[in-house]
């Protein structure tokens, strides 16, 4: 699996850390961007991660600001990103389960280093149920014109 990262300055740090945890375990993953905590603009990065998971470059994307809002609306003008700002491991199993979420934000202010790790892992290990949860994502789909 490869994923797709971004990041503006007040999610570096996690963004760091969670590259840490990643190569820990053998995932790879592209960056693309911020490279430092020089005050930056989140859409910027967020569309650079949000095009190469919907062209396929990358096969899942997470991305960090302080809140995680404002990147996880960004990514989501990307047509064919399903990109869920998850606060708990519990909300990063059901987006994949249901929503078949293929981006992941995270809040750096909001959730810590220890926290982080568990809603990645449980992001990038769950798969999409299909069924019933297929006909909504399609929907989504249709909605993006």
């Amino acid at each position: 699996m490869n994923i797709a990262l971004g990041s503006d300055h007040g999610g570096f740090a996690l963004k760091q850390h969670i590259k840490d945890y990643l190569d820990s375990h053998g995932l790879e993953y592209q960056d693309f961007g911020c490279m430092d905590t020089t005050s930056c603009d989140y859409p910027v990065f967020a569309k650079a991660a949000a095009q190469a998971v919907a062209s396929g470059k990358c096969d899942r994307g997470i991305v960090i600001c302080t809140t995680g809002i404002g990147i996880s609306i960004a990514a989501n003008k990307v047509k064919g990103i399903r990109c869920a700002l998850c606060t708990d491991p519990l909300m990063a199993e059901m987006t994949r389960r249901h929503n078949d979420a293929n981006m992941l934000a995270l809040g750096a202010g909001i959730v810590g280093p220890n926290l982080a790790e568990r809603i990645v892992e449980t992001f990038l290990t769950t798969d999409f149920e299909g069924g019933r949860h297929a006909r909504r994502v399609a929907l989504i789909s249709e909605m993006e014109g």
